[in-house]
């Protein structure tokens, strides 16, 4: 049987290395957590604090001193929901879109390298594995199942 621990670990490090050196865009120093914050304001519309910590699994402590640093790189805004001023909505700010853009592009072009040393069958494999995978994961009880995704 195989080190199924050991596998993880390994594909975690090469992707944890990965986003330790693709997230400079334009003399901005962006962490992980940073570009994750990125990516998910991007792709929900208006999403309010909570709803990002949330989907992200990080506490509201942490994240609101993360946001506190993307605002400060003029990345991020908040505003207050019409409906509940105590409800602060995040967007990207025009920078914040095109470092947002750029990570995910600096992304994409890595996936496409990998997956480029794979047949056309190897890399839908590989993607069908990790969908079952997520969805496994979101069913477990020991496991991110609230996680969004």
């Amino acid at each position: 049987m195989e080190n199924l621990r050991e596998i993880f670990q390994i594909m975690a490090r090469r992707f944890g290395f990965l986003n330790k050196n693709c997230c400079s865009v334009g003399g901005s120093e962006i962490s992980l957590t940073q570009s994750h914050i990125l990516y998910e304001i991007d792709r929900q519309h208006q999403p309010s604090m909570q709803q990002i910590a949330e989907t992200l699994g990080i506490d509201i402590t942490t994240f609101s001193r993360q946001v506190q640093s993307l605002i400060k790189m003029n990345l991020v805004q908040k505003t207050p929901a019409p409906e509940d001023k105590r409800v602060q909505i995040l967007s990207l700010t025009i920078e914040g879109k095109y470092v947002a853009k750029t990570i995910d592009e600096q992304m994409n072009l890595f996936l496409n390298e990998v997956f480029s040393h794979m047949n056309d069958f190897e890399k839908e494999t590989v993607i069908r594995s990790i969908k079952l995978l997520n969805d496994a994961m979101s069913k477990s009880s020991m496991c991110c199942g609230n996680m969004q995704g």
